[in-house]
């Protein structure tokens, strides 16, 4: 709730216990299961992020529990596979790869020695595309109520 306080983003939209139909960590199989809140600040949707399994996983890669930081950006990539080569031509490492229950794919890359935080790539798929949607409107004209929203599923 700092976030919302200081800078006035939300509401946030809350997703807890996210479980993964498969997953790699720097090539190996994870079980990595997580929490996030999603808002809007401005332009910018943002996510915050609690990790609720143990063992590593890209977060844990960054930050210990407890703490707290910038973890990565997101961006839509049409062609996730060649964005993912992209970056690997450039040195920068896949450090892992989810796929939800509804085949949605997403790729950490690791980028955090040149640009301190890792990036996130997803394609623009419909579903994606409207969540972000319907955070931006929830937050237009937003009055401040109701700050913190859990979705089922």
């Amino acid at each position: 709730m700092d976030h919302h306080r200081l800078f006035g983003s939300g509401p946030f939209f809350v997703l807890d216990r996210i479980t993964l139909a498969h997953a790699t960590y720097r090539g190996a199989d994870s079980d990595l299961v997580h929490s996030s809140a999603y808002g809007q600040w401005g332009p910018v949707m943002v996510e915050f992020v609690q990790q609720d399994s143990a063992g590593a996983s890209p977060f844990r890669e960054m930050f210990g529990e407890g703490e707290t930081g910038l973890h990565h950006i997101a961006l839509f990539e049409d062609d996730l596979e060649g964005a993912v080569a992209r970056f690997a031509d450039r040195g920068h490492t896949e450090a892992f790869r989810g796929t939800m229950e509804d085949g949605f794919q997403f790729v950490f890359i690791d980028t955090v020695a040149s640009l301190g935080h890792m990036v996130e790539l997803y394609r623009p798929v419909s579903a994606l595309v409207g969540f972000y949607d319907m955070v931006a409107d929830a937050a237009a004209g937003w009055d401040g109520s109701d700050p913190v929203r859990v979705l089922e599923g």
